[in-house]
């Protein structure tokens, strides 16, 4: 197939709203993104970059490096269920588009820097945003700062979606339980017969794709050597069908079933292991996994052990000031949480609701915290780490006023709201502090 008909076919089914029409949950027809002759029509196949017809890129791309084939479709001016980056990257000033889940790569291209109330310097630096995947054709460049995955041994220099996203993916979700298994040589799988990102289940004669395409067990790279090989199976979750949205009126709520902290930590080992779970924890790395249960008690508001969970204050705080809430309408994807299970029905049914942790198997994990590509705050960060304030007076904070530009992280007030996926800030305390007390109410 032409690659103009390519994407108009990719325009067609996303419109339509199928949101997985392409890989449906394994590997996809290889020439959308490969090209055997670098030609197509008379004319070169690859989209960005320096190419010439009949000169082919490595590995038969259509794109200079891996990440850069993935943007071929991925990025683009306008925001789209299946786009992940804001390309060309918009100028200081004006947020990314994209409010996926996992949130918008055009973020590593913005820093930010002002003037604080006490003259000193505040920096809001892009490479602190995300994941720094390298896509020279969309101007994306390595980590300079951390040259080594945090807690790993995994190369900055070859960060790429591939590294987390399998495109040839053999791994699948063969029953209803969630059960991840792999075609091998000398053994007979289920075939993949479609996404298991959106809570499609497996049958007697077609296994679902594992949770956006992410890497296996014993996965390795053409393009890079890992010095550890993968030793954990991808998580399972269940994402609605429409995600990449604005959440000024209602959250978008992916349901995490299990394992999404002990896959990360295929490339981030020393940072959550098993002994840094509640049980053992030394209390110098945050838990995080299957085992760090939000059932584990913590101390009251006045330092006592009274038994109280974290379960318990996640689903009674709102606010700032106020414990008030309960249960049914507790969940908010500024802190998401694992529901400990990878039942497909159980977390679709997770997934239709607003309700807080209820069974006692829910978990902490590390996108409890992050997002996955980048946001608009250091660390990857869900929501502002610090300083002390997320609004004032009522107001997200505003780089541009003199009264609250020490809490801005050097953001334009527009932005601070963008990178807050559009929440408005009465949502909010009139002196709002950290969301960490979701889980700790220590405001």
């Amino acid at each position: 197939m032409k690659f103009t008909k390519f994407a108009v076919a990719m325009a067609l089914a996303f419109a339509f709203g199928n949101a997985y029409a392409f890989h449906d949950g394994g590997v996809a027809y290889c020439d959308g993104c490969h090209t055997m002759h670098n030609s197509s029509g008379n004319k070169a196949m690859a989209k960005k970059g320096a190419s010439t017809q009949f000169q082919g890129l490595n590995y038969l791309l259509q794109g200079s490096d891996d990440s850069s084939t993935c943007l071929n479709c991925h990025g683009s001016a306008a925001a789209g269920s299946y786009h992940i980056m804001t390309y060309p990257a918009p100028a200081l000033g004006t947020a990314p588009v994209n409010r996926t889940p996992g949130g918008d790569f055009a973020w590593l291209t913005q820093t930010y820097t002002a003037k604080g109330s006490r003259g000193q310097t505040i920096s809001n630096v892009g490479e602190r945003h995300g994941h720094n995947v390298v896509a020279a054709d969309y101007g994306l460049i390595a980590d300079v700062t951390l040259t080594t995955a945090p807690g790993g041994q995994y190369s900055a220099s070859a960060l790429s979606c591939a590294s987390c996203h399998d495109p040839h993916s053999r791994a699948r979700v063969v029953d209803s339980a969630g059960t991840i298994a792999y075609s091998k040589l000398g053994s007979a799988t289920l075939p993949i017969g479609g996404s298991g990102s959106y809570g499609g289940v497996a049958d007697a004669n077609q296994a679902v794709g594992v949770y956006r395409l992410l890497a296996g067990s014993n996965y390795s790279q053409a393009s890079y050597t890992s010095p550890l090989a993968f030793n954990a199976d991808p998580p399972v979750a269940v994402a609605p069908s429409t995600y990449n949205r604005g959440e000024s009126t209602s959250d978008t709520r992916v349901a995490y079933g299990k394992n999404m902290s002990e896959w990360c930590a295929n490339c981030h080992r020393s940072i959550h292991n098993n002994n840094a779970e509640y049980a053992t924890n030394t209390q110098l790395i945050h838990p995080a996994g299957n085992a760090a249960l939000l059932t584990s008690t913590v101390n009251d508001l006045q330092g006592n052990a009274d038994g109280t969970t974290v379960a318990a204050i996640y689903n009674a705080y709102k606010k700032s000031g106020d414990l008030t809430g309960t249960s049914a309408t507790s969940f908010t994807s500024l802190v998401p949480y694992e529901a400990g299970t990878g039942v497909i029905a159980t977390l679709s049914a997770v997934q239709a609701t607003t309700a807080g942790p209820s069974t006692g198997s829910e978990n902490v994990m590390c996108l409890s915290c992050h997002r996955a590509h980048a946001g608009g705050f250091p660390s990857m960060a869900r929501f502002a780490f610090s300083p002390e304030f997320i609004t004032v007076s009522g107001a997200w904070p505003d780089a541009a006023n003199a009264a609250s530009v020490d809490y801005s992280n050097a953001l334009p007030q527009a932005v601070f709201q963008a990178a807050m996926y559009d929440r408005p800030a009465t949502n909010f305390a009139y002196a709002q502090r950290s969301l960490c007390n979701k889980c700790h109410a220590k405001d």
